[in-house]
């Protein structure tokens, strides 16, 4: 099948490209944009308490506001706030609530003595603000802050000082910092790319190839992920285009060097170029579908998930690779068909065959030692993996940001006279279940009763709702920081069960707020990774079993996948809580990892393994084809993966921690699963197992009997330049 795909693909360039740009055209032009939701709890499924505690209060308070900003005022010289210093704070708020219109989606400025804090040290202003969709409206929300902020010396005078902060200023202050990190990363890049690329094969026409081709092909893949939201109901977060961004040129520069080396082996073996590249093709075509395969069933196994984020990446990221797959077995090998070797201009290395290379002292190393091979590279990821034990969530996103903005200062300031909740209370929802109305005495009481929870340092006001009678709202403000592990756990182990066995006789009560939204992530977040680490393990064990025809094969290949995923994991660890003290990891650090370390890692070990199974077929004994294969195939793998890793560890550049923690945990597993898992462990264990490797099938059988040269005579050049 694909020596008849390359034949056809190789003679016929010309109708080839032709026949991808006008598909490309189609799907682009006639496939609806992709929807896509900012705010986590929407992807949430209903049967979580704060997604039902938020539907409640959706329609019993649809007066609230959906966002808001605060505006946190204190003295100038750092005394406590007089009467008179409040008083002219509350002008302040009428006087900017009467030119409201200026300040777009903004709802009025509102303050009163409950804002005033205890010890009167700070007062807060509350900015309530309209939810906005669409980039215009978001620069004007973003403006509104802005204006606020000039305008509020004038109306509070010289003796008062205010800084904005609140979840609306918190973004407009991050925007910057998301914007140059997002400019570094992608700058960096493609500079990375083009940089290693030229590094190994010295030819900018390589090194520029790549990412044209796949810059294309990821405009093609969201038209067609476009059409698939739309059939099949779902949509995405706004984080899906970078992952597709960084998945697309990590495995379409894997399937693009896959090809190139093969091509440039097939050259120095004496072939023409047209031979050459059909016989690239013919032999990586197996490798490329079955690694595309392996990645977009692993993908799609994230369908299973409760979360709808992920459950929407999986179909987005498997059409993605699919897409990058064809691309790579039709569009690539049709340009170089065309190119020919001026691909490789200026260089004239692909003439020759390099010897004594740093590649073959590897594979002679694994031939002749598979045993301390293998143990060294299983003792090593093992000991990294122990790490994953102890591996904590981190959902505290404002820490990852820089903390000398003014919304970070306004958020320090309010701990001098609030708890640090203030702004993110525990909501809880309050609702008859006998159809009778709720009273502010019973509401009261139970506030009264909840303020003396484990964990609580303040109960807002109770709020019975106008339109609904039978639910009213009763506001825990958190002692500690709201987003934080310890927040979470209290919520999730003691003070969310307190309060329900606290609620008034003849009503229930529902739990939400940010902080039980994270509780509850925490829950699905954990259930998905449950039955999804299995299942795809078991996905990809038949991938592996179809490819190889072995039984045995994914026995040991599977469980090395897992292992270097458990591996980065625990090397994140060691690095985040242990040498920098960080309180966790982002929460969603293992499915980044299951995303590009267990699924792309894939790539490496089924190219490697299909490589060990050719050089078996030559004819050479289980050691010498393990040595051969890490000599011819080890290359391929070491630049695919430094380019991989490389692409990741540049957000280590980037100002945002949450970033720099994704950059090194990514690039370190990368790096694990192409040096270490493919070079050392999946060769070492096959040349241990020899023939068994390979039980019940004949994959390593030889073709053809393998030709000894007599005493004084020189191998054969298909055998010296062979691949």
């Amino acid at each position: 099948m694909f020596a008849a795909l390359a034949r056809v693909v190789v003679r016929h360039p010309w109708w080839t490209i032709l026949a991808w740009l006008v598909a490309a055209v189609a799907i682009i032009a006639l496939s609806p944009a992709l929807k896509t939701e900012s705010d986590q709890s929407e992807f949430l499924p209903s049967e979580y308490e704060s997604v039902q505690a938020a539907e409640i209060a959706a329609r019993a308070f649809p007066q609230q506001a959906e966002m808001s900003a605060l505006i946190v005022v204190q003295r100038s010289d750092g005394r406590p706030l007089t009467p008179a210093d409040s008083e002219k704070i509350a002008q302040a708020a009428q006087t900017m609530t009467a030119n409201v219109k200026k300040y777009a989606t903004v709802q009025g400025f509102v303050t009163n003595e409950q804002a005033v804090a205890p010890n009167r040290s700070i007062q807060l202003i509350t900015v309530p603000m309209s939810l906005v969709a669409g980039q215009q409206e978001g620069k004007k929300q973003s403006q509104a802050i802005k204006d606020i902020r000039a305008d509020l010396p004038g109306v509070l005078g010289p003796t008062l000082q205010a800084k904005v902060g609140g979840e609306i200023a918190t973004f407009v202050d991050n925007e910057d910092s998301f914007t140059q990190s997002f400019a570094i990363v992608s700058i960096a890049t493609f500079v990375l790319i083009i940089g290693l690329i030229l590094l190994i094969f010295r030819a900018p026409l390589a090194a520029v190839l790549p990412i044209i081709v796949i810059a294309a092909t990821e405009q093609v893949s969201m038209g067609l992920i476009g059409t698939a939201a739309k059939l099949l109901d779902f949509s995405g977060d706004d984080s899906l285009q970078i992952i597709l961004t960084v998945v697309l040129f990590g495995i379409g520069a894997d399937y693009y060097l896959f090809l190139l080396f093969r091509y440039r082996e097939r050259l120095r073996a004496g072939e023409d170029r047209k031979t050459a590249l059909i016989s690239a093709v013919e032999r990586v075509g197996e490798v490329i579908t079955s690694a595309a395969a392996a990645i977009a069933v692993t993908f799609l196994v994230l369908m299973l998930a409760s979360f709808e984020i992920f459950a929407a990446w999986g179909p987005s990221l498997a059409i993605g690779v699919v897409t990058m797959g064809i691309t790579s077995l039709t569009l690539f090998p049709a340009i170089l068909s065309l190119l020919g070797t001026a691909v490789f201009w200026p260089s004239k290395s692909w003439r020759r065959q390099p010897k004594g290379t740093a590649s073959a002292r590897l594979g002679a190393l694994v031939g002749r030692r598979p045993a301390a091979v293998a143990l060294g590279a299983a003792v090593l990821l093992g000991a990294l993996a122990v790490g994953s034990l102890n591996f904590k969530s981190d959902y505290d996103f404002q820490a990852s940001f820089p903390r000398d903005t003014e919304s970070a200062q306004a958020a320090k300031d309010m701990l001098k006279g609030f708890p640090a909740g203030q702004t993110t209370p525990v909501e809880v929802i309050v609702r008859s279940t006998d159809g009778r109305p709720l009273t502010a005495e019973q509401l009261n009481a139970f506030g009264q009763r909840a303020g003396s929870l484990e964990g609580v340092g303040a109960v807002q006001p109770a709020e019975i709702s106008q339109t609904d009678p039978t639910v009213g709202r009763v506001n825990l403000i958190l002692k500690g920081n709201p987003n934080s592990n310890d927040s979470i756990n209290l919520l999730k182990d003691e003070l969310g069960p307190a309060v329900h066995k606290i609620a008034p006789q003849g009503t229930e009560v529902k739990v939400g707020g940010a902080t039980a939204i994270y509780r509850d992530i925490n829950k699905v977040v954990n259930r998905d990774l449950s039955v999804i680490l299995p299942v795809a393990g078991v996905l990809i064990a038949l991938i592996l079993l179809a490819l190889l025809r072995s039984v045995v094969a994914p026995l040991y290949l599977v469980p090395a996948v897992l292992l270097g995923f458990a591996a980065t994991l625990g090397s994140a660890v060691y690095v985040f809580q242990g040498l920098k003290d960080q309180p966790g990891e982002i929460f969603h650090l293992p499915i980044m990892l299951y995303l590009f370390v267990l699924a792309i890692g894939t790539d490496y070990n089924i190219l490697m393994t299909a490589r060990l199974r050719e050089e078996a077929r030559e004819g050479n004994e289980p050691r010498r084809a393990a040595a051969l294969a890490v000599e011819h195939g080890g290359p391929t793998v070491a630049a695919a993966g430094l380019i991989l890793a490389g692409t990741f560890s540049v957000m280590l550049l980037a100002p945002v921690s949450m970033l720099q923690q994704m950059g090194f945990s990514i690039a370190l597993g990368i790096a694990l699963s192409a040096f270490v898992m493919s070079i050392f462990l999946v060769p070492g264990i096959t040349a241990l197992l020899g023939h068994k490797a390979w039980w019940p099938g004949h994959g390593d059988e030889p073709k053809t009997p393998k030709a000894v040269p007599a005493a004084g005579e020189e191998p054969a050049p298909e055998a010296a330049g062979r691949v």
